[in-house]
Parts: C-alpha cells; sequence; structure tokens
C-alpha cells in the first residue's frame, strides 16, 4: 500500500530531512513506485507538487529534498497503485476548495464499493477510491455545515465519524488538513512523533543521514511529523491505535 507524511508546526518549519527518508521507500527501498506528491501550506495558500514517476528517482523530488520550503502544515504521499492508471490525476495529494479554505487530503489504504459513495457536488477527476473518500468528506462536511463554524474541533469530531464509517469499507489512513489543523486517522498503520527542546540528533532509517537539529530551531520551537510507518532509528515514534484519530495544530495534539 502507500505511504503517508505529514507535519505540524508552531512556525514555519522546513520538511527535507523527512522527505529524503520518505524518498527511498519510493521505487527504491519499497514498492511505492507509482508516483508521489507533496502540499505545503503557506497562510491560506498551498503549493502542490506531484509527479506520476517513481519517487526516488524524480527531478522534482531531488528539488524539494535539498529546498528548504517552510511550511507549519505539510501533507505528503507516495503511491503504490491499486485503484486507477498511474497517471497525474491519480496522484496524490488531492486539494478542493470548502468555506474558502484549500483542503488537502491523502489515503492508505483499498476501499469496496467507493462508486456508491455520496460525493453531493464534488465529482472526482481521477479514478482513485482515495479521492472518492475525499469528495465523499468534503460533502458530507457541506451538507452538514453550509457555513463555515466557528468551532473546527467539532468539525474534526465530526470527521473521525465519517472515517469511521470509510473504515468499514476497507482500509482507510488518512490525513487531511484545512491549513491550521492536520488530522490523522489510523486504520492499520499511522506513527507519529513530537521534537521540541531539548534538541537532538535524529538518523534516518532508510539513508545514511543524520541531523543536528539543535544547529537548526530555537528552544520554543514544536514540530510533530506523522508517517505510516517509523522515518528515523533513533527517536521514539508512538503508533495511533486502530480506529483512532490525532487532531494537531502548531505541533501540538489538540484532539
Amino acid at each position: 500500500m502507500c505511504e503517508l507524511l505529514g507535519m505540524s508546526a508552531n512556525i514555519p518549519t522546513d520538511i527535507c530531512f523527512s522527505l529524503k527518508g520518505l524518498a527511498r521507500r519510493g521505487g527504491e527501498k519499497g514498492p511505492h513506485k507509482d508516483g508521489w506528491g507533496i502540499t505545503f501550506y503557506e497562510g491560506k495558500g498551498c503549493r502542490s507538487f506531484k509527479d506520476p514517476m517513481p519517487c526516488c528517482s524524480s527531478p522534482i523530488s531531488k528539488l524539494l529534498q535539498d529546498y528548504p520550503i517552510k511550511s507549519q502544515v505539510v501533507i505528503g504521499h507516495i503511491r503504490q497503485a491499486n485503484r486507477g492508471r498511474i497517471a497525474l490525476e491519480n496522484t496524490h495529494p488531492f486539494t478542493r476548495e470548502l468555506w474558502g479554505n484549500n483542503w488537502t487530503f491523502a489515503h492508505n489504504g483499498q476501499l469496496t464499493d467507493y462508486e456508491k459513495l455520496d460525493t453531493g457536488n464534488y465529482l472526482p477527476i481521477g479514478q482513485t477510491d482515495s479521492e472518492f473518500a475525499f469528495c465523499y468528506l468534503l460533502a458530507q462536511l457541506a451538507a452538514k455545515y453550509p457555513k463555515k463554524p466557528n468551532k473546527l474541533d467539532e468539525v474534526f469530531q465530526f470527521i473521525k465519524q465519517c472515517a469511521d464509517y470509510l473504515n468499514t469499507l476497507g482500509i482507510c489512513n488518512l490525513l487531511i488538513s484545512d491549513g491550521e489543523y492536520l488530522f490523522a486517522y489510523c486504520s492499520t498503520k499511522l506513527h507519529w512523533l513530537t521534537r521540541r527542546a531539548p534538541f537532538g540528533k535524529a538518523k534516518l532509517l532508510d539513508e545514511d543521514v543524520e541531523i543536528d537539529f539543535k544547529i537548526h530551531t530555537t528552544p520554543s520551537d514544536i514540530v510533530t511529523i506523522i508517517a505510516t510507518m517509523p522515518l528515523t532509528s533513533n527517536e521514539i515514534w508512538q503508533a495511533i491505535e486502530v480506529k483512532q484519530a490525532k487532531l494537531f495544530k502548531n505541533g501540538e495534539v489538540i484532539f
């Protein structure tokens, strides 16, 4: 299946180190060779880079591993295709507008009967079960909340209910964000860790690269990384329990 990557931070932070580790799994040290993508939020805007090529050999991926785009919320994905052909329109993450915000979604798993999901006015562009699931989530949100609600934490509790339903259709590990909050749902495998002072060194599992975060941070920095499987060998990653979710804002768990 695919692998997910997410980041929530309290200050604009680059994700070069984690992306460098994930990229090796995209066709070199893992079977996820059918495309990759990553979305960085900057204020209300976001910029996405997607490529149906394997992440390990994509020139765009190599650029981003050394180009420190700073963001407080990031969602990334490497794909092992099972629904839909290998093509740009089927490459995660997917981004759509809701309540005047860019919402971004990435999924790991396989769903059955997904074409029967009620997607309302949100029509899938590609053929993946993942995009159908995203359109379903947005349609449910738009139907329940015609206008943007004041308390977005309640919105994500509703998303948890929708994710629980999607999970009955198969495997549904997912990340979704509006650019401020980052929601993670675990169907089978999803891990996370939070880096904060005192910062130390971290070493990648899939490449001989080590970084000393103490050199690149301030004492007030808080950065949380979410990944399908741990990316580093010398840090303590926590597993999200099956059928459980976590909501992150500014690097902290708030739900």
